[in-house]
């Protein structure tokens, strides 16, 4: 059988975990480039039985699926991708499983930038590389009000790195309790407005659905104090673009840190690439060795479940 590696950008999936216990039997393909488009992707991989897809790098909507006749059995790095219509998978007869993950990278990855923002450090080291010294001055942590947007299991992670700066926490999501508020030590802000006006640096952690799709844009940045910064380590969509360059290039806010982006890879003449006071990641959230370490153990475990017939950690609509 024939196995398509996706989107291995580091090209390091084939360096992780035991491949002899399958090489027997699959022949594999790396991939570590990203093929926006449908038609190339449906092109590339037309001759394989397996694909190995990373987070939700390559989409796999039901017009994709349906074109693919050969693909038997569809990987995902995680136990949840919605980039992949699961339910048209099952009725095309594509098996579609996960693997499991480790720790909380993208909750180290929002302070990474956090602190990135907050003390300038991209451009401080770009002083020292450019035979400088100090410029300008940071701002420290400890005191500031950190708004939480989403309190699940990134969201309470964040609030616990949070609590360890000596941060006051304060969160809200359209479903969020007193009670979940309390057991992890922050306020439950009466309105995303209310949140967004206390807080000196605003992170997101819900996921993308219909409801939370361009949920920060013009009108909620208005809330937010000149000197406040918005993290972004969830999805792209969630915080409106076009809004966020205004807001930065204006003034009306301090910066932001981001790791995920509309479209990904970040194209080259994207304004978040060379505009001040934005610090952008290429999507590193998930991006850690122990991660890997998880995944690719698990792909191999998959594949050779799959192929002796009893399929693991399958994924159902």
């Amino acid at each position: 059988m024939r196995l398509a590696i996706l989107d291995d950008f580091q090209n390091i999936v084939k360096s992780i975990g035991d491949w002899s216990r399958i090489e027997d039997r699959v022949d594999v393909t790396v991939y570590n480039d990203h093929l926006e488009d449908k038609d190339a992707l449906v092109e590339r991989l037309e001759p394989f039985d397996i694909a190995f897809v990373i987070r939700e790098r390559s989409r796999f909507p039901k017009d994709v699926l349906e074109r693919l006749p050969n693909l038997k059995l569809l990987i995902t790095a995680g136990m949840r991708n919605r980039s992949i219509d699961v339910a048209a998978a099952e009725a095309q007869g594509i098996t579609v499983c996960g693997t499991g993950g480790s720790g909380n990278s993208t909750a180290e990855l929002t302070f990474g930038l956090i602190l990135c923002v907050m003390r300038n450090i991209p451009e401080q080291v770009q002083s020292i590389r450019d035979g400088g010294w100090q410029i300008g001055l940071g701002v420290g942590l400890m005191g500031k009000t950190l708004g939480i947007i989403g309190l699940g299991r990134q969201g309470s992670a964040v609030a616990k790195i949070g609590k360890g700066f000596d941060m006051d926490i304060v969160a809200w999501s359209r479903s969020l309790t007193q009670e979940r508020c309390a057991e992890h030590g922050a306020r439950l802000a009466k309105s995303l407005e209310a949140l967004l006006a206390q807080s000196d640096v605003v992170t997101i952690h819900v996921p993308l659905t219909d409801s939370s799709r361009g949920l920060i844009g013009a009108r909620e940045l208005s809330h937010l104090k000149k000197s406040a910064y918005m993290i972004n380590t969830s999805r792209g969509p969630i915080l409106e673009e076009a809004a966020l360059i205004d807001a930065v290039k204006s003034g009306r806010i301090a910066g932001a840190g981001l790791d995920v982006f509309d479209i990904e890879p970040l194209p080259a003449d994207h304004p978040y690439r060379t505009l001040s006071g934005i610090v952008p990641t290429p999507h590193l959230g998930y991006t850690a060795l122990e991660n890997y370490q998880c995944y690719c153990p698990d792909v191999i475990e998959n594949i050779d479940a799959f192929l002796k017939g009893d399929p693991v950690r399958v994924i159902k609509p």
